[in-house]
């Protein structure tokens, strides 16, 4: 149902891909897609501000292998009511928001360019990303597994119309791990989307292979599967640990553990084995002078991939 309509829509959602798929081993490359296309972000402009992204995930349950990670939920359960506060613990994703949002999004001057398609903002937090999704047209359903993050997120969307329809749930992508009626009930109403997107939470779950495997049931054939994580990259460790949270204590110290990062290559074959064929791939960079981000050709430390569930 998704198929061949939904597909072209969604192939467009997010920009040209990068030539740095290219640099990518041979041995991955065959494998992702034979029509990879290329162009460099290094010129693009800043795009307007909007609202973005993410938090942690998942519940579990004792007799199903969970991607579930305890410490990581009570981590973000503690700072939750914050998640509105442009100058507190999530300033970053703020301030990255917009140039997130311009990777996803297909027009920039299409006020509503996700009308009539139905998306999955997987460890949504308070709803930084899921609301600006709503605006731009889609139907959204918001999952977090902190119970917290859930209550600060409905209060926030209830305070605009264009908003309030967003559907939140306290819960897991992972229709298995739920419980038998949240299994029954997503098989019940046939849960899959258009647009499945999970930014900055994979490196905060404990099995991402499994984790991904969940993104990909919610996907329907043809859909689209957006993640976005940071590099287990030397250089991402002196920046996005040591710098970010030790020098310029951009994020609470603890929020990023390095052994818990995902290279380029190793996201492309954990999808690849959850039947999500990645199309394009885009780096965020961070300018001091500015104190905007962009997307970049350079993908050593944040970068944000782009896939197709298979039909």
């Amino acid at each position: 149902m998704a198929s061949k309509l939904v597909f072209t829509r969604l192939q467009t959602l997010t920009r040209p891909s990068l030539k740095v798929l290219s640099q990518l081993p041979q041995f991955i490359l065959p494998k992702i897609s034979p029509e990879i296309h290329t162009r460099q972000y290094s010129d693009l402009p800043q795009p307007p501000s909007v609202d973005t992204v993410a938090a942690p995930s998942v519940v579990s349950s004792s007799n199903v292998k969970s991607s579930l990670n305890e410490n990581e939920l009570r981590k973000f359960s503690a700072i939750a009511e914050t998640w509105w506060d442009a100058d507190g613990p999530f300033k970053p994703l703020h301030v990255m928001n917009p140039t997130r949002l311009a990777f996803i999004r297909k027009d920039p001057n299409c006020t509503r360019p996700f009308e009539g398609l139905k998306f999955v903002d997987v460890g949504c937090g308070g709803g930084i990303l899921s609301e600006p999704l709503a605006r731009m047209g889609a139907t959204v359903t918001g999952v977090d597994a902190v119970e917290k993050n859930i209550k600060i997120a409905r209060l926030h969307a209830d305070l605009d119309s264009l908003t309030s329809s967003i559907d939140y749930r306290c819960t897991t992508a992972e229709a298995d791990v739920i419980t038998i009626v949240w299994t029954e009930k997503l098989v019940e109403e046939q849960m899959q989307y258009d647009a499945v997107i999970s930014l900055e939470v994979i490196e905060h779950v404990a099995e991402p292979a499994e984790f991904c495997k969940s993104l990909s049931a919610l996907t329907s054939s043809g859909g689209a599967t957006i993640i976005s994580t940071i590099n287990r990259s030397m250089r991402a460790y002196a920046t996005a640990i040591v710098v970010a949270e030790y020098v310029l204590h951009w994020l609470p110290r603890g929020t990023h553990q390095w052994s818990s990062f995902l290279t380029p290559e190793e996201l492309v074959l954990i999808l690849q084995r959850a039947s999500i064929s990645v199309q394009e791939m885009a780096g965020f960079v961070y300018d001091p002078l500015t104190g905007h981000w962009s997307l970049s050709d350079d993908i050593s430390v944040n970068f944000i991939a782009f896939g197709t569930k298979k039909g």
